[in-house]
């Protein structure tokens, strides 16, 4: 499959779509990663009000976030919709623990702005963050460990996804996504929760460095097929590329760190992310489910893609113009030694 032609019509609006839902999913990972990954760090906090002040510099934007996941399930079911009767079908436990999270996420963050036990509340809305992430980091393991798949149907067993390799991706996963939390942590507050964020920031860092090395020498190891794209000339030049753009990002991250700058630690994560599903996007491509099923196989009919692209493709610009809209209104520091009013 790595011979194709955009002639076919039904190809290329099944490889935009592959795109957009790619691009939505970027979104997804980066908006709902730091506000995940907050609640994660939320767990540690150093006393009740600093985890009072995380939860509530996230109050406003952290179930907005969430949207970008509706979306991508909403045109994946759409534009794919082999995909839900097969990588659904053996994700099952993954994705349902993943709802599950979010919604203690989402009572826990009520419960705690209204009751008296804020440890309790805030404690559930760590451990429903955490839940939500080990989730979808099973979930991306076990799709990208392989799926047993046979005339369009799931014939594996229910807990295929749980394998050395995805338990790896979760640990990347947790990493990556308490990055991004420390280091909108770093921008946004000020004080011994800044330098608290500093000092999460260096050491979760480090290990998703190695989490990432590890998943990406493990991936061709298991794949010949990957290994061999990898390193067949001349794709070879094309494909490292990624890798150090990426690890040039990780140096840039300790950088800023090192020197305590405020924004430049949260641009060069996000960097990582996008390198990192830049790479992972040109690894499988034509493939949706990996070695499996192709975005054309998988695709809905041509006239179904065309109708989901004049809808989608004139909301693109209006989301993306609402997150920058909010974001900008709810901008600014936040003094984390500052009494909190919850009334």
């Amino acid at each position: 499959m790595d011979a194709f032609t955009f002639a076919d019509t039904h190809f290329l609006l099944a490889s935009i779509w592959f795109a957009i839902i790619g691009l939505f999913l970027i979104f997804y990972v980066v908006l709902d990663g730091f506000d995940l990954g907050m609640g994660i760090l939320s767990l540690a906090a150093p006393s009740e009000q600093y985890r009072g002040a995380m939860m509530s510099s996230i109050g406003s934007i952290w179930d907005a976030n969430e949207t970008w996941l509706v979306i991508v399930g909403g045109t994946l079911f759409g534009a794919f919709p082999l995909v839900y009767g097969t990588v659904l079908h053996g994700l099952y436990i993954p994705i349902t623990l993943m709802l599950l999270g979010f919604m203690l996420r989402g009572v826990s963050f009520e419960f705690y702005v209204l009751s008296s036990r804020k440890k309790l509340w805030g404690t559930a809305f760590g451990l429903g963050s955490l839940l939500a992430v080990i989730a979808q980091g099973f979930a991306l393991g076990g799709l990208l460990n392989g799926m047993k798949i046979e005339n369009g149907l799931f014939v594996g067993g229910v807990f295929d996804w749980f394998s050395p390799f995805s338990i790896m991706v979760v640990i990347g996963v947790i990493a990556g996504y308490s990055v991004l939390g420390a280091n909108y942590m770093i921008m946004k507050f000020t004080g011994k929760l800044q330098q608290h964020a500093y000092a999460r920031s260096k050491v979760l860092s480090f290990i998703m460095l190695v989490a990432a090395g590890i998943v990406t020498v493990w991936t061709p190891l298991q794949y010949p097929s990957i290994f061999e794209r990898w390193f067949a000339l001349p794709n070879f030049f094309a494909f490292a590329l990624l890798p150090l753009a990426a690890l040039f990002s990780f140096f840039m991250l300790f950088k800023a760190l090192q020197q305590r700058a405020e924004h430049a630690p949260f641009i060069w994560s996000l960097l990582i992310f996008f390198f990192s599903f830049i790479g992972l996007a040109a690894t499988w491509f034509p493939y949706i489910v990996p070695g499996v099923i192709t975005i054309e196989e998988a695709a809905a009919p041509a006239n179904t893609l065309i109708f989901m692209l004049l809808g989608i493709g004139m909301l693109i610009p209006v989301m993306i113009a609402y997150n920058v809209y909010q974001y900008s209104v709810f901008s600014g520091k936040i003094d984390p030694d500052a009494p909190l009013n919850h009334e």
